[in-house]
């Protein structure tokens, strides 16, 4: 018979049937707002309503699962059923990079955009098959916990300690600013605020209950993400194809964009060489091909992401979670270019080539916040438009006179349509459920490692589990605090702040996890070597390469464009941990069985 406390906790788990009566309740929240919609209630209000109530339910969420329990606030207990660990991998994975960024890829890039969706998703079917069930296996609660018990001592781990914190700090940076956006767009605040407002939610969601909380509020953030993502291309596709199915009819519509191209070129609306190549990589394939193994090798090895297997109670769970949550990014990952397509159809048709005074609505909404230019100006009205095309000599829009931000492509995509309000609101609050996601599970690995690896295991190891939890908690808040006002100083290309992020990642944790799960001899002093030299040198290389970084640029090596900055540092972390772990003496035979243990298919 299980002990009482297991089966109480088993009792308060939401499990199948809680989740389904959330997704009814979803539902019927989303058919109530078309109603309020139809009767006139104000655009404005229907979107405070969608951000507001989606925020409720996550910071209810957060409290309700609050804890006092190490293994719950660092691992959740390790009692999450995999499909709802898949669900929150899945969540925290696509994050908001993934849910408003990689459709702005396709349509600016066409084909070379893929390489965000191909990498990232190699990624999860490496870390799943590599990785994750020998991180769950061993026990740790974090990767640098996981390096420190493969190699004992603790300088491998506090290498892995600045490692884990500098690429989630960078990625937390970019879901923040998502977020942000989503603040500033349905509620009206300015950049500041919203990103404040974003901030405030990440610390509620998180703060109390830990992994334990975040595990639930992602799982009922992706509900809310994937529906929202799924709905408006479903409708888009019926209005242009006549079947909801977009992920199978998109490339129908692919070729239209193709005959609508060349009648581009023809009237003279657009110029050679500023159309992106729609059938297969650019010219710099070499570059395309990098940025591929780099986000995939960098998405296997991401801290925060591979933890999150950790919830599960033994192996043969976690290889299932990896595989549900491969399922549950699928659903999103299939319809990305659907978006980048039908959106880049409807803007060629009802932008490009028409008039100024036939422009849309939707173009002056957006462009209030700077997010769309046209005729080098902001569309904040149409006085300033026309004012701003006039003194270039043109009354028609053409190609090169209409800018749009990226991730504008998938949150305005329902009224570039004409697709009611409600559907606006809808993606907005799946947006924010995206990049709350993303952003708490990256917030919590920072703060986790923190305090578990360089606190607990090496400062203060005899510490009660009060002091540790109250630690965690101080550098949540003080790491949320730092990325929202870092988020506020500037606002760089999201995808390159990803491409850094998994650049770093690939070169500083793929060698030692590879190499120390499948490589008896791999030592911790060839481990340590390996992770800093990787590190290091894509650091550098990124740092160099980029003039707004330092003011100045050095020359790219071999061409290499830095946001794949990874292939560099990826070979030099791989040899250097090979080269000095067989010039230093060979692992002790304890450590040789603690690798053999974690290699064990047994439980």
């Amino acid at each position: 018979m299980e002990p009482i406390s297991r089966q109480r906790v088993e009792r308060s788990r939401p499990g199948t049937k809680t989740f389904l009566f959330y997704t009814a309740c979803f539902a019927a929240f989303i058919a109530v707002m078309a109603v309020l919609e139809k009767i006139g209630m104000p655009d404005r209000t229907l979107g405070l309503l969608f951000i507001g109530f989606t925020i409720l339910i996550y910071v209810g969420i957060g409290i309700v699962t609050r804890t006092m329990r190490a293994s719950e606030f660092f691992v959740a207990g390790r009692n999450v059923p995999a499909v709802f660990t898949g669900m929150a991998a899945a969540a925290q994975w696509i994050s908001g990079t993934a849910f408003v960024a990689f459709a702005g890829a396709l349509y600016f890039m066409g084909y070379d955009g893929l390489a965000f969706v191909l990498g990232t998703t190699g990624g999860l079917v490496l870390a799943a098959v590599l990785i994750v069930p020998y991180l769950q296996k061993s026990g740790a609660y974090t990767v640098p916990a996981f390096v420190s018990i493969r190699f004992g001592g603790t300088s491998a781990g506090l290498m892995g300690v600045i490692i884990l914190v500098t690429v989630s700090f960078i990625l937390m940076v970019a879901q923040i600013q998502v977020a942000g956006l989503v603040a500033e767009r349905f509620l009206g605040l300015s950049h500041g605020y919203g990103i404040a407002v974003a901030v405030g939610c990440m610390v509620l969601c998180t703060l109390l209950g830990g992994m334990r909380a975040l595990t639930w509020t992602q799982a009922a953030q992706y509900v809310v993400l994937i529906i929202a993502f799924l709905v408006p291309i479903g409708m888009i596709s019926q209005d242009l194809t006549g079947a909801p199915a977009a992920q199978i009819l998109y490339g129908d519509i692919l070729q239209e964009v193709s005959r609508t191209e060349q009648q581009m070129l023809a009237d003279g609306t657009a110029a050679v060489g500023s159309l992106p190549t729609l059938q297969h990589p650019g010219s710099d394939q070499f570059n395309f091909f990098a940025l591929v193994l780099c986000l995939m090798v960098g998405a296997a090895s991401m801290p925060h992401l591979l933890i999150r297997f950790c919830t599960v109670p033994n192996v043969q769970e976690s290889r299932r979670s990896a595989s549900w949550a491969l399922l549950f990014a699928a659903l999103l990952l299939l319809t990305v270019p659907a978006y980048a397509v039908f959106v880049k159809l409807e803007i060629f048709q009802s932008v490009i080539g028409r008039a100024v005074i036939d422009l849309p609505d939707w173009i002056y909404a957006w462009g209030q916040s700077n997010h769309i230019q046209i005729c080098g100006q902001a569309a904040t009205s149409f006085e300033a438009v026309t004012s701003a095309c006039r003194a270039q000599g043109t009354d028609i829009v053409r190609l090169s006179d209409f800018v749009i931000a990226r991730h504008v492509v998938v949150m305005a995509a329902p009224e570039i349509a004409g697709l009611p309000y409600v559907m606006t609101g809808l993606i907005g609050a799946g947006a924010l459920a995206a990049a709350l996601s993303g952003a708490n599970g990256l917030l919590l690995a920072i703060a986790n490692s923190i305090s578990h690896d360089a606190y607990h295991r090496a400062l203060a190891p005899g510490a009660p589990t009060g002091r540790h939890l109250f630690v965690a908690r101080l550098v949540l808040l003080t790491t949320a605090s730092t990325g929202g006002y870092v988020a506020t100083l500037a606002t760089p290309d999201i995808l390159k702040l990803v491409a850094w992020a998994l650049s770093v990642a690939a070169a500083g944790n793929f060698p030692v996890l590879v190499l120390g799960i499948w490589w008896r001899r791999c030592t911790a002093l060839g481990a340590l070597s390996g992770m800093f030299a990787g590190f290091a040198v894509t650091l550098a290389y990124i740092i160099g390469t980029e003039a707004s970084l330092l003011g100045y640029d050095y020359p790219l090596l071999f061409g290499i464009d830095n946001s794949a900055a990874g292939v560099i540092g990826l070979p030099v972390g791989i040899l250097v941990t090979i080269g000095v772990s067989l010039l230093t003496r060979a692992p002790s035979a304890d450590l040789q069985k603690r690798l053999r243990d974690i290699r064990s298919p047994t439980s």
